[in-house]
């Protein structure tokens, strides 16, 4: 057996969520290998639907110009129960948010996460499986298979479990993962159709029983290139895996299946049937049969080992909730490892991001499989706002957590809340206003002091953190330019159209501390030096030096 080099993380899995974890770790300065036991990337349009949140991930990764240039807009959805027209739900977000739905087939996904990664000089190991590993109290060994037949020993600092429904890396830590499967199976398809619906939204037909159960339904949701769609339907008998599936070693029955492909003629089929307009499918793609269970792990980590995204929670893709909360396991996770390699980060940081996630994930498998349940997302009984912002994932927070200050009480963001974006930020250098996006875009830590005379909370931050928190000053519009009372100057901007005040209610000189995941850690009012450095030593090390 081959002996390797020590790296600092292994990460198992190469879908969105193992690519994000491996860029950020890597973006960080972290040393890191990716393997994943597939020899090429799947060409398979599964996960389709991208949230606002996490097109605000990509931007402060530094990478959303190119899915914007790869993706089609979201700009609602059209549903029909038993042939009649139900009322269109269009997505509105709020003028402040930057980013809109969207819809980019999975594979263009991985693609751009792939090339993202490669800046590093980081690619992916391909054809190379995780067959086991151990840890003790200073790493993890893993056995390795790699594409020549051999296997390879490698030792790391952390194992990152990203390997889906099947993970080995949550059998290897004996997690539960209880849940149970739907009986219904569903066909995949990626095809063309000549009908004329609205462009950028979604269909959804459904036919209703005698009793007002759903019995039939298809749902629509457009893709990139001429009238094309990733439609999901029901499985006709004969394409059925219930056998098949009984027979899963690990009884988790979730994802594509094996079989026979559905064809056009299983497609149109159903199409003649919930079309809400005559229509021809073409052009087939790709196409499976897939299986939906509900399951959410016991917890998302033990010691060195940690695992995320489908490895951790599965269940229905109503809402495109699933890849997307796993993007955002991934994004939480990286930064806290990051730290704990350079040997920056308190103790308590890394079991944050158990404490963090997991409710995250308890919530979603639960109102997914209530969605699925009913008759999707308009079955909901929160208000068209509320369940838009929740389906956006812009309402995902961590109030309670043992890493940010407790919320008190007042108007505007709180600590564990995500930090909101705004707009109308200027600056003597910048002849056209700045969103706070593009002050925070692929920085860590930052601390925004809005008003004058908190020089000394930029020195506390400095120094309870090894130099590791950045600062900007935020003033009211017409404040005369910032003078620091220290050696060095603040990066400073005006709040020229008091977006900043209004989005995060400022009245007075406050300071807010937004973590790298874009999560306020902590607001100071009134400002507080002394306190910030108590929230600063929940987080970093107490020798943590540059």
């Amino acid at each position: 057996m081959a002996h390797s080099n020590t790296t600092d993380v292994l990460v198992v899995g190469a879908g969105p969520i193992g690519l994000t974890a491996a860029a950020e770790l890597r973006r960080r300065g972290v040393s890191c290998r990716i393997v994943d036991r597939l020899p090429a990337r799947p060409p398979f349009a599964k996960a389709v639907g991208i949230q606002p949140r996490t097109l605000e991930i990509w931007d402060r990764m530094g990478m959303v110009r190119a899915a914007l240039d790869a993706a089609v807009p979201l700009r609602g959805q059209l549903t029909y129960v038993n042939g009649a027209e139900q009322p269109r739900i269009d997505l509105v977000l709020p003028p402040e948010v930057p980013y809109r739905f969207a819809a980019l087939p999975q594979y263009e996904t991985e693609r751009i996460l792939d090339e993202h990664l490669g800046r590093w000089g980081t690619t992916v190991e391909r054809g190379t499986e995780l067959v086991s590993f151990s840890q003790d109290a200073h790493g993890v060994t893993s056995r390795l298979h790699t594409p020549s037949g051999a296997e390879e020993e490698l030792r790391t600092r952390y194992l990152v479990g990203c390997d889906g429904a099947h993970s080995i890396v949550r059998k290897g830590l004996g997690l539960s993962f209880e849940g149970g499967a739907f009986p219904e199976e569903y066909m995949l398809a990626d095809v063309e159709a000549d009908w004329d619906l609205p462009y950028g939204y979604t269909l959804r037909a459904m036919h209703l029983d005698g009793a007002g159960a759903v019995d039939d339904v298809l749902v629509c949701i457009p893709l990139p290139g001429r009238s094309r769609y990733r439609m999901s339907m029901k499985v006709p008998p004969e394409l059925s895996t219930a056998a098949q599936s009984a027979a899963v070693a690990d009884g988790v029955a979730h994802g594509l299946q094996g079989g026979r492909a559905p064809q056009l003629a299983d497609i149109q089929t159903v199409l003649d049937r919930l079309s809400p307009t005559p229509t021809t499918a073409s052009n087939l793609r790709w196409s499976s049969v897939f299986r939906i269970s509900h399951r959410i792990v016991d917890s998302y980590g033990r010691g060195r080992v940690f695992i995320a995204g489908d490895a951790a929670h599965i269940h229905p893709p109503t809402g495109a909730q699933g890849m997307n909360t796993g993007i955002q396991d991934a994004w939480n996770l990286a930064w806290k490892l990051a730290l704990a390699v350079e040997g920056a980060a308190h103790p308590g940081l890394l079991p944050s991001y158990d404490a963090e996630r997991r409710p995250v994930g308890e919530e979603v498998v639960g109102r997914t499989v209530r969605h699925a349940s009913a008759q999707g997302v308009q079955s909901d009984p929160e208000d068209a706002d509320t369940l838009i912002l929740r389906e956006a994932q812009l309402l995902v927070g961590y109030r309670g957590s043992p890493v940010v200050d407790p919320p008190g009480q007042g108007p505007g963001p709180r600590p564990g809340d995500r930090a909101p974006d705004c707009t109308g930020l200027t600056s003597p250098i910048a002849a056209v206003p700045l969103r706070l996006g593009d002050l925070l875009r692929e920085r860590e830590h930052v601390l925004l002091l809005y008003g004058t005379g908190l020089d000394e909370l930029a020195r506390t931050a400095g120094e309870s953190s090894g130099g590791r928190v950045g600062t900007c000053v935020v003033l009211p519009a017409g404040t005369p330019p910032h003078t620091p009372a220290g050696p060095a100057a603040l990066p400073t901007y005006h709040d020229t159209a008091g977006e900043f005040a209004r989005m995060y209610a400022a009245e007075a000189p406050t300071a807010f501390l937004v973590r790298p995941d874009g999560y306020l850690g902590a607001r100071l009012s009134p400002p507080n030096p002394q306190q910030l450095a108590a929230h600063l030593a929940t987080v970093f090390a107490p020798d943590a030096g540059p």
